[in-house]
Order: structure tokens, then sequence, then C-alpha cells
């Protein structure tokens, strides 16, 4: 497992935190998925539903894989046992991707705006220059946007322990990447 990889799983774990108690709870998910489906008002209800659905199997698989003692509670060190396991949560993160990407184009055109993808990328709780690092380092087209399926790649790189050097690792490096949860 790489570094950047505990680094990146470090800092959505803080921001998973929305309540700020230190440890995962159905309730972070939650508030998490108002947030994020508050940001993109625009997108179709089909696409904040898909949304709601991908939190809550995030929430979902997390308890199941890792809740042993069923105290409804995911520890940093629980978290990353099961989300740096692609067996164990691969799955769960391609639905997570596809979800947040599509509620990022609510035209369906195929391609996310960088005004939505700032939005959706603060109400997550992604400091503003790591985001428009990512979103440049996405390589938008001239008039300012990314394919939505390179979001979703992006989404998935970021969850890989053994990926490096990606784009991913703008939302934890430099100054300003916290959390505003």
């Amino acid at each position: 497992m790489r570094a950047e990889a505990t680094q990146r799983v470090a800092l959505v774990f803080s921001l998973l935190d929305a309540n700020g108690n230190g440890v995962l709870e159905a309730v972070d998910f939650s508030l998490m998925s108002d947030r994020v489906i508050a940001a993109a008002p625009l997108s179709g209800h089909a696409a904040q539903d898909a949304m709601r659905a991908a939190f809550d199997r995030y929430w979902t698989t997390l308890l199941t894989e890792l809740d042993a003692n069923g105290d409804g509670e995911i520890s940093f060190e629980e978290y990353t046992a099961c989300v740096l396991s692609p067996e164990r949560f691969e799955a769960t993160i391609a639905t997570f991707a596809e979800a947040l990407a599509a509620l990022g184009d609510p035209d369906g055109d195929g391609f996310v705006e960088r005004p939505l993808f700032v939005d959706l990328m603060t109400a997550i709780g992604f400091a503003r220059p790591n985001i428009d690092a990512l979103f440049d380092a996405f390589r938008p087209t001239a008039d300012d946007r990314v394919p939505v399926r390179t979001w979703v790649e992006g989404i998935k790189d970021y969850y890989a322990p053994d990926k490096s050097g990606i784009p991913g690792d703008h939302l934890v490096s430099g100054a300003g990447a916290g959390s505003v949860a």
C-alpha cells in the first residue's frame, strides 16, 4: 500500500466524519448526502436518488464489512482496512463514483463543468485550491469541462492502494487541504 493512498483515505475519513466525533456513523453519511445533493439543485431526482443510494451503500458496506462489535461506529483503523482493500470496496466505490459524476452532469451531455464540480467537491469538504488543482489535472476542455468518465476513473483511482502520482493526489497536497465539515 502506498503512502499516498493512506493520505488520500485519511482525508476522506476526516471529511466523511460530518459531525466531527472521530468515528463514522450512519448520521455522517446522511449529513454528507444532504450536503452533496443540495450542491446540485439542477440535477434530476434520479441522479439525486442515486447519490443518496450510493452514500447509503458506502455506509452499509463499511458497517457490514467492519463493525464486528455491532456498535454502529467505524474507526479510522477499521475504515482503512476496508476502503484500501479493492476486493472489499471496489464495487461500492464504483457506484459512488458513477453517482457523484452523474450528479455533476445535470444536462446529460457527458461533461462536468467547473462550477458544479467545485460546488460538489466543496460540499464534500475539500479545499478550493485543491479542487481547482484536481480539475486542472483532469485536463479540462477549452470550455472548462471534464468528461464524466474522467471524473469517475479519477474517483476510483483515489481509492486504489497501489496508485500514486494521480490527479486525486492534488486533494491532499499543499496548503488548504483540510476539512470544512
